[in-house]
């Protein structure tokens, strides 16, 4: 059990809190404190009272060797040399899968039992043209859920919803009338030409739902116009996204919904709740008013006028296909009010409802980018001028480039730019992601690459006859408490699915042992302390290059 585990399950046991927040004192307070302002309302207790009385009641282990109250604090001092021992030798037995809970007690957070499978949906961009950079951050997020949660030992299915049968495909199915080899590259100039066509001349928007028309009602001829496009823009987009190392298991097609007719399902089950009706534009709308939608009419819109079905239905359909897993849904916060909708419509028809995951977005200096408009900054054009300032960064240090090496920092960098930024709040990226000093990926990188070269230069094996006792400078604890904190990051970054969690950590994690190498000489310190420090510096870049993994980021052995 890890030192704050232990921690937290006595003072849940003693206080009944269902949450314990644990700080970390400065200067000769102990390695945890326990701020007990909390109880003081429910105990009508001074705080400072508290905490002498949990003093009197903490049991001290082989872990926790010392509790004190100072003042409304409960401090902890813990025997530094059995965690040492615990947490070292752990990482060296797990490696890659140190930190892993198993899902045996984070995945309750989220609430899915361990036996079951959970499918995470991301991405899910419009297959119209080639994505630009701020839909990279929906794939980002959503690879980083996935692969947070294999670690943590579920059995996870990444899935790609294609619309393949909306209203931007059939303007570019338009736009591509009596084109012949439209190659992936010509698909984003015909889109932002058809849509100023639009524009200039309203009349052409019959055509475009005439197009949907044939569709729904199955004529051959439109099916493979759809088909051809969508094939080119989605193989375009996936050769892209593989080049982040980003893959999905499987792409669900909005038009099996309507071949299956599992459309029409749908709005039969509707009408049995009462509340789908025809409007005056004689669309199937579900009324939605009991659910107080911020929304001054508050309906969903599930079909136009001709009954041809909106984009809503064809979702509700997919999202009752998949009820019997858990499902995880990544969307921009543009998305919130319909999410609520589809929750609304889902609740109605009692069909589990997806867990949500919003994003805010990347922006431009000049703000949000469109597709549609043409404002925008390409994901390929990014990534190639990502790589080409990574290979000239590298130049200056080193004679010869490794392209493979030089993608690995240019697209970590891009990663970790875009991750460390809390979902909630915009990114606006700047160059400065590709240094090599600072809080950026390539920092990090550096730092597990500089740990290699010295395990490289001591070029012998640490053998498990280590003298535990031997640590004893604050630089060496306050790193060897940290590693004993990775599970419970882990935990709280899967709770909250935020990346930025571990983000934070892996940075601190990366900047102590800066410190620490600059104070604790090691290669240096006489033998039993050296063997001692390497293992410390092993389980360091052990934890930090778990950390880029889970993030999507690969860790280099030179740099």
């Amino acid at each position: 059990m890890e030192p704050r585990e232990e921690i937290i399950n006595q003072l849940k046991e003693l206080t009944n809190l269902k949450e314990i927040n644990l700080e970390t004192p400065k200067g000769n307070f102990g390695d945890y404190a326990f701020p007990c302002f909390a109880l003081s309302k429910t105990s009508k207790k001074n705080p400072a009272q508290i905490a002498k009385d949990l003093e009197s009641k903490i049991k001290v282990t082989n872990i926790i060797e010392k509790v004190q109250a100072v003042g409304p604090y409960l401090n902890f001092f813990l025997n530094r040399k059995v965690i040492a021992e615990t947490i070292l030798k752990k990482i060296a037995k797990e490696k890659n899968k140190f930190g892993s809970g198993k899902h045996t007690k984070a995945g309750h957070h989220v609430g899915y039992p361990t036996a079951e499978k959970i499918l995470v949906e991301h991405t899910s961009i419009n297959p119209n043209a080639s994505p630009h950079i701020g839909r990279a951050r929906n794939a980002l997020l959503g690879d980083f859920i996935v692969r947070l949660l294999k670690f943590q030992g579920y059995e996870v299915q990444t899935h790609y919803f294609v619309n393949d049968i909306g209203k931007q495909i059939a303007m570019l199915v338009l736009a591509a009338e009596g084109r012949e080899n439209i190659t992936f590259n010509d698909l984003l100039t015909l889109y932002i030409k058809i849509n100023e066509k639009i524009e200039k001349e309203p009349e052409l928007e019959k055509d475009v739902f005439e197009l949907l028309n044939k569709l729904e009602r199955g004529d051959e001829k439109t099916k493979k116009r759809f088909a051809d496009i969508v094939d080119i823009c989605v193989k375009g987009q996936l050769e892209i996204l593989s080049e982040l190392n980003i893959k999905y298991d499987k792409f669900d097609f909005e038009s099996d919904y309507l071949w299956t007719k599992k459309t029409e399902r749908v709005l039969e089950e509707l009408k049995k709740t009462g509340r789908l009706f025809l409007d005056d534009e004689q669309r199937y709308v579900l009324d939605q008013k009991e659910f107080n939608l911020p929304m001054e009419s508050p309906v969903l819109v599930l079909t136009r006028a001709d009954k041809t079905s909106l984009y809503p239905l064809r979702d509700l359909a997919y999202h009752i296909d998949k009820k019997k897993t858990k499902n995880i849904l990544v969307l921009g916060e543009d998305q919130k009010l319909y999410f609520q909708q589809l929750k609304c419509a889902l609740t109605l028809l009692n069909k589990p409802v997806p867990i949500p995951v919003f994003y805010s977005f990347v922006l431009l200096e000049t703000g949000k980018m469109s597709t549609r408009k043409g404002n925008l900054v390409l994901l390929e054009d990014f990534m190639r001028e990502a790589l080409q300032r990574e290979t000239e960064e590298i130049r200056t240090r080193h004679d010869r480039i490794n392209e493979e090496d030089a993608k690995k920092i240019a697209y970590g960098a891009i990663k970790y730019s875009i991750l460390k930024v809390s979902p909630e709040r915009n990114v606006i990226f700047s160059w400065k992601a590709l240094q090599f000093e600072g809080d950026t990926g390539p920092y990090l990188q550096y730092a597990c690459a500089r740990i290699n070269s010295i395990l490289r230069k001591y070029d012998e094996k640490i053998d498990e006859k280590i003298d535990f006792s031997l640590f004893k400078t604050n630089e060496e604890n306050n790193l060897i408490k940290m590693l004993a904190d990775f599970e419970g990051i882990i935990e709280e970054s899967e709770r909250t699915l935020k990346p930025t969690i571990i983000v934070n950590y892996i940075y601190s994690l990366a900047q102590s042992f800066s410190n620490f190498y600059i104070k604790c000489p090691i290669l240096k310190a006489e033998e039993k302390l050296k063997k001692a420090r390497l293992l410390l510096a092993s389980s360091v870049k052990q934890v930090i290059e778990t950390g880029l993994n889970i993030l999507g980021i690969e860790t280099l052995e030179k740099m």
